[in-house]
């Protein structure tokens, strides 16, 4: 095969370079001596120095760095890392002080029973989330979701992780150059040269010359140098649904040296915009993600450090010089153009509300490995089904990101009355939120196996929020016995919320054990 695709050139690092390089890396073989070698060279500028905000994970996450050889025990010691087993939103709904938990666990007998029809029967309940997964009382008592005695990935309650950007990039780098076969190369990209055909032939560089290859994936980031400066493919923004374009990031002391690490990401409403607060084990990562057509950055930055005083002290506060972040809420036109494909913010970024980045990063380095294309005839239709698959991944993010400010009770700024009007709202979600009063999200919701959402999420969401949906009439006699099956799945998941609490370590202990002595090996 003459047009055979060998040699893939990834032009970036950080966490979308390197864990791409990881995953294509260790499915497709990287051996100089075969017949038919593979390579995978990733080219990194020294000048351009990596974002490094603390970062959240998805539950996803743990196959991946399964899938690459790397060891929880390792990843959790070099990443400073920590466990996250979902978000919890304050001040979302009426702005008065108003909870709620979007955990990663699914309701107790989700695969066969619709509690949520059930739980709205109820009087008296206790929050959706509190009544349908133990996971929301490991919230409040800052547990972890395993055991020292529980293997390496595997786990009691379903968790991803916090963790330190820049330490995780360095990660990765060293595993994928020492045990996965890449080759790295420090240069910058001066020039991108292409085939008679409008293919990148290759890119020339300040110290390393030129580099030719046969797929280059593009890692730069918002600069978007191979898909966006050089192919032209247009940036769509969606800041017309979602307004967020800015972000003070800042990290934060603990008060005290054993101070609990919480189980989840803490996500605080504010007067137009909302602040992350993040537990790493040696310090919390926090930050403000507004809209500037809607405050003034003097004021986001009076709001983080009033969040920064409550929580950790005026000292910290005066000691904080926030680092200002600017971002375009949107993404490319298409992500995969001839021979080159944008992954990380080289495709698009939207806010790090639910996390979505680096999911985004893992699903597409993973169909990029598992379908890499044999020969250059073959990339087209490989491309076509990729780009069909990620705008479909990009829309349902935008629409379930919208959904907890459409939701909101909110009306106390422009901010948040700018978010309800209807020309804000995708059609889709105003479609799914009509049809949700009368009948509760389920599995007929789901569209394909590969949704980036579960349904259960939407319903998370969607109750946490207060809304109500009108119960159907049904059969007196099935409906008494459903009801039944309900009430024993509520004192079941109430029981095992218990026993978790009694049973599971703190975060912080669990911790301070893995780096001791590690997790059992699988």
């Amino acid at each position: 095969m003459e047009d055979r695709i060998s040699r893939i050139i990834i032009v970036g690092g950080g966490s979308a370079g390197w864990l791409s390089a990881g995953v294509i890396a260790a499915e497709n073989r990287i051996d100089s001596q075969a017949q038919q070698p593979f390579e995978l060279l990733l080219i990194e500028s020294p000048d351009v120095p990596t974002i490094g905000v603390g970062e959240g994970t998805w539950p996803s996450m743990r196959a991946t760095l399964q899938r690459i050889g790397l060891s929880e025990t390792d990843f959790i010691r070099e990443c400073d890392a920590s466990f996250k087993q979902g978000t919890y939103f304050r001040n979302w709904h009426t702005g008065t002080g108003d909870t709620y938990s979007h955990p990663f666990t699914v309701p107790i007998g989700y695969a066969d029973t619709n509690l949520a029809p059930h739980w709205l029967a109820l009087t008296d309940a206790p929050q959706f989330a509190d009544a349908v997964t133990p996971q929301t009382a490991l919230f409040a008592d800052c547990l972890a979701p395993k055991q020292i005695t529980t293997p390496e990935y595997a786990f009691v309650v379903n968790y991803g992780y916090h963790l330190d950007a820049g330490k995780f990039s360095e990660l990765l780098r060293q595993h994928c150059t020492e045990q996965l076969g890449v080759k790295h190369v420090k240069a910058n990209v001066l020039q991108i040269n292409a085939t008679e055909n409008g293919d990148i032939q290759s890119v020339t560089t300040d110290c390393a010359g030129e580099i030719a290859g046969d797929l280059f994936i593009d890692c730069t980031g918002t600069r978007s140098l191979l898909l966006g400066e050089h192919f032209k493919i247009p940036f769509q923004s969606q800041q017309a649904y979602l307004f967020n374009d800015t972000a003070l990031a800042a990290q934060v002391p603990y008060t005290e040296e054993d101070q609990a690490i919480q189980s989840c990401t803490q996500s605080t409403a504010q007067t137009a915009g909302w602040i992350w607060d993040i537990g790493l084990p040696t310090r919390r990562g926090t930050g403000h993600v507004y809209s500037s057509a809607h405050i003034s950055e003097d004021e986001a930055t009076a709001q983080l450090l009033a969040y920064i005083k409550e929580i950790a002290g005026n000292k910290a506060a005066a000691s904080v010089v926030p680092r200002k972040i600017r971002f375009q809420p949107g993404h490319r036109r298409e992500f995969w153009h001839r021979n080159c494909v944008a992954i990380g913010m080289s495709s698009g970024f939207i806010e790090p509300l639910e996390a979505s980045a680096l999911v985004m990063i893992e699903l597409a380095a993973g169909m990029i490995a598992e379908q890499l294309p044999p020969t250059r005839e073959v990339m087209d239709i490989v491309a076509k089904r990729y780009n069909q698959k990620f705008l479909r991944h990009w829309n349902q993010i935008i629409e379930f990101l919208k959904l907890h400010y459409v939701l909101s009770d909110r009306n106390d700024s422009p901010y948040w009355q700018d978010n309800h009007a209807a020309t804000s709202i995708p059609e889709k979600l105003s479609e799914q939120l009509l049809l949700w009063r009368y009948r509760s999200p389920w599995h007929q919701d789901a569209e394909a196996v590969d949704d980036l959402f579960p349904t259960a999420s939407y319903q998370y969401i969607l109750y946490g929020m207060g809304s109500r949906t009108v119960p159907r009439q049904t059969c007196s006699h099935q409906q008494d016995q459903r009801q039944r099956q309900a009430s024993e799945l509520f004192q079941k998941n109430a029981a095992r919320a218990k026993q978790l609490q009694q049973a599971l370590p703190s975060n912080r202990e669990l911790l301070n054990k893995v780096r001791e002595f590690g997790f059992q090996k699988l």
